[in-house]
């Protein structure tokens, strides 16, 4: 603490208030990225595009609410999708990497789908009111999984806690409400004109999984179904179905599982799978990634640049270029990559905190800042992250307004957990100048932060 209060001394002013403001969430920040009990969730533009693209024709077909900001991706090499609360649907990266195609990936969602339409959920919470999967959601909420990235670059983001019978209980259906999942994913994929056959594909590879490590699958001790019931009704499905198990979306997928694979795996995998031998899309892209894990800066950016070459209006390409020339100290240049992927894909928040947060790392000024602002501010209507509200902080200190840097700063603390630290920065932004509708703002976190207190 000491050497942090030296290095403070010799700062902007700016700089100075900031460090008051963050340095105790910079704790929370440390301790929570230890954390390794808890689920950690990927926060990727590309890949929530996708997936999204897939998941709202079911929706639509079944007559749900559809809401981007409810889908997210877990890391876990696991075959698993569940779904939560409010239509929120989790699917882990084992079941994206594990699928071979788009047909599989959306059969297990239209799966969960038909939890969500079958009410499952909510007669799951009233057998067991004393799980605690509530917490779960409303850490994810909270916006506790984008706290520590502001990338959309793959950023692995660590949740809160949570123990691991939470996510048992969300996947734990009974017998009969499975097999009502199963028969409700039929219908929905033939009522949006797809194929059954991924679904069974992907049952397949669930037994096999199954038979290779070894776990026998008695009915009597198993809350679904056995997997053999399971592949024998799909397979009959399939027989009838006149739909067709390919996807517009195919070529888009394998990229993305592509992308995924090389962030998961070491690079040494990576090259096993995507030898250099090609140069495809999907393979240019894992290499990519691959030697940026190894930290072979220029090797990562010719594979960006033939990218970009092929598709100089793809904006995950630009990101990823500005990710590299971030790494390497190039401020300038990483910001323009970013404005780049900004301008071609300008409603993306994930973009947006992209942008700002290069353009704060680049020696900003005042009008750099209000730039930063006004992005942050964009990205948090359309999807409130914990990381946005840290930038934002970050931003209003440069330009001196205290009151909404100490305000940004609370709603960030209010998102790891920090319910004291939120509270003395309400107390810091009360002490400036604020207009009426801060006020109000910070009236209503201040109530947020009471009632979670009072739990």
């Amino acid at each position: 603490m000491e050497k942090t209060y030296k290095r403070i001394k010799k700062t902007k002013l700016w700089q100075k208030r900031l460090a008051a403001i963050l340095i105790a969430v910079s704790v929370f920040l440390s301790f929570g990225a230890r954390a390794n009990d808890g689920i950690r969730i990927i926060s990727d533009e590309e890949t929530e595009q996708l997936l999204a693209d897939i998941i709202k024709p079911l929706f639509n077909a079944a007559g749900l609410k559809f809401n981007r900001n409810n889908i997210f991706i877990v890391e876990d090499n696991s075959l698993n999708a569940f779904v939560a609360d409010g239509n929120r649907l989790f699917v882990h990266t084992g079941t994206i990497i594990r699928a071979d195609n788009v047909n599989e990936l959306v059969g297990v969602i239209a799966h969960e789908t038909g939890h969500i339409m079958g009410g499952h959920i909510l007669r799951q919470k009233l057998k067991a009111q004393d799980m605690s999967e509530v917490s779960l959601v409303s850490a994810i909420l909270a916006g506790a999984g984008a706290a520590l990235s502001g990338r959309g670059d793959v950023a692995m983001a660590v949740m809160l806690g949570g123990q691991t019978s939470m996510l048992n209980h969300y996947t734990a259906y009974r017998t009969g409400e499975e097999r009502s999942a199963d028969e409700a994913a039929v219908k929905l994929l033939n009522s949006t004109g797809q194929s059954p056959k991924g679904i069974l594909q992907f049952m397949k590879k669930i037994s096999q999984d199954n038979m290779l490590n070894g776990r026998v699958e008695i009915p009597y001790f198993r809350t679904h179904p056995i997997t053999s019931e399971r592949i024998n009704f799909f397979e009959k499905q399939s027989e009838i179905s006149p739909y067709p198990a390919t996807s517009d979306y195919d070529d888009e997928f394998l990229r993305i599982k592509a992308k995924l694979k090389a962030y998961l795996l070491s690079p040494q995998q990576t090259f096993k799978e995507y030898p250099l031998t090609k140069n495809d899309i999907p393979s240019l892209y894992a290499q990519a990634v691959a030697y940026l894990k190894q930290l072979k800066f220029d090797k990562a950016a010719d594979k960006i640049n033939i990218l970009i070459k092929k598709e100089p209006n793809n904006p995950f390409f630009y990101e990823l270029k500005g990710q590299i020339l971030l790494e390497t100290g190039n401020l300038a240049k990483a910001k323009e990559c970013f404005a780049k992927a900004y301008d071609l894909l300008p409603n993306s928040a994930l973009m947006q905190i992209n942008y700002a947060q290069a353009v704060l790392e680049d020696s900003p000024d005042q009008k750099d800042a209000r730039l930063a602002i006004n992005l942050l501010n964009k990205s948090l209507i359309s999807a409130p992250k914990g990381f946005a509200w840290m930038l934002l902080a970050k931003a209003y200190g440069i330009v001196g307004d205290m009151a909404e840097a100490n305000y940004a700063a609370a709603e960030y603390s209010l998102r790891i957990g920090a319910l004291q630290t939120a509270q003395n920065q309400l107390k810091n932004a009360a002490k400036y100048p604020m207009s009426k509708q801060l006020k109000l703002k910070c009236e209503d976190l201040a109530q947020r932060i009471k009632a979670i207190k009072q739990g």
